[in-house]
């Protein structure tokens, strides 16, 4: 499956998704074709073919082996039904702004704050693919601060209680944003700046920056550096915001999304670096910013996300599930 469609393999509105997943066995159903879509394969032995056991479990024939829908994804052993955890994937997927613990119990009218705690902390975790390939292509790189408003700061560089925060995205042509990642940095100078892009950025890729010194020497790096500079910019009567508007409306986003899951109670620095960003790291660097439509964030989270031991096949939280 090159393209999943919307429609076809994952809902394209909430009304839609209400109607494909009524019960527990349409969630079953839908996770059964998603992690094989050409039919039951033994993931011991490879063979074609299952039994049904009573209690939901298929057995091989061949090696007698057996497995389930859910067996080593974020579903395993869960007491919660799956329609419950399906909700919670699109809300999840679907909310631009963040949605917190507290919000999501009330919705869903569940009884237990522990519960979708820990529901949205499996969903966070599992969302960035282990060793994933660095970004390439034309990348654009800026860094930004993560925190409350502080008076008495002078420049928009100035330190204080908040963490800088280097943000790189993807820029498709002819238009659209691909894969992006966030990461703390210590400051704004290159000692900090050029590690963060070597990590994130595959060597050759054009990066493109604003005109601050700390970016100075990535040509030396391997990468054909593109300056824009904002003070040029605004000489020319041009809006300077829209000089590197991608890593602009990433940063927009995440800290929306860190307001809307926090509810504003992020000030101290260590909670900042050490509790919040991970959390939003692990949101943005495992998703595609090409759309902010709903149904492209859920198909964004892709199924090999879902799996806390291996990759299930097929497509999504609900494209390829948002859920595997």
């Amino acid at each position: 499956m090159n393209q999943p469609r919307a429609g076809t393999h994952y809902p394209r509105s909430f009304g839609e998704f209400q109607a494909w997943f009524r019960t527990e066995a349409d969630c079953l159903d839908y996770l059964e074709w998603l992690r094989w879509p050409a039919g039951f394969v033994c993931p011991d032995c490879g063979h074609e073919g299952k039994w049904q056991l009573g209690d939901g479990r298929f057995m091989c024939p061949q090696c007698g082996s057996r497995t389930s829908v859910t067996a080593g994804t974020i579903f395993d052993r869960t007491r919660t039904p799956l329609t419950v955890w399906f909700s919670v994937c699109w809300l999840f997927a679907t909310s631009k702004d963040g949605i917190s613990a507290l919000s999501l119990k009330r919705t869903l009218e569940v009884g237990s704050y522990q519960t979708v705690w820990a529901m949205l902390h499996r969903l966070r975790s599992v969302l960035v693919r282990p060793g994933r390939d660095r970004l390439a292509g034309v990348v654009e790189v800026d860094e930004t601060y993560i925190g409350g408003v502080e008076s008495g700061l002078s420049g928009g560089r100035a330190p204080g209680k908040k963490v800088m925060v280097g943000i790189a995205v993807e820029v498709r042509e002819p238009r659209g944003f691909g894969r992006c990642r966030m990461s703390p940095v210590t400051d704004g100078a290159a000692a900090s700046l050029h590690p963060f892009v070597r990590n994130h950025v595959e060597a050759g890729a054009k990066v493109i920056t604003d005109g601050w010194q700390g970016y100075h020497g990535l040509e030396k790096l391997g990468y054909v550096h593109e300056r824009r500079s904002q003070r040029a910019a605004r000489t020319a009567g041009e809006d300077s915001g829209e000089l590197l508007p991608a890593v602009h409306r990433v940063a927009s986003l995440a800290k929306r999304w860190l307001l809307g899951t926090h509810q504003g109670a992020v000030l101290r620095q260590d909670v900042i670096r050490n509790v919040c960003f991970p959390t939003v790291a692990m949101m943005f660097n495992g998703l595609a910013t090409t759309s902010t439509r709903p149904a492209y964030r859920v198909r964004s989270l892709g199924c090999p996300a879902m799996t806390t031991h291996r990759p299930a096949t097929g497509v999504g939280v609900l494209q390829r599930s948002a859920l595997g």
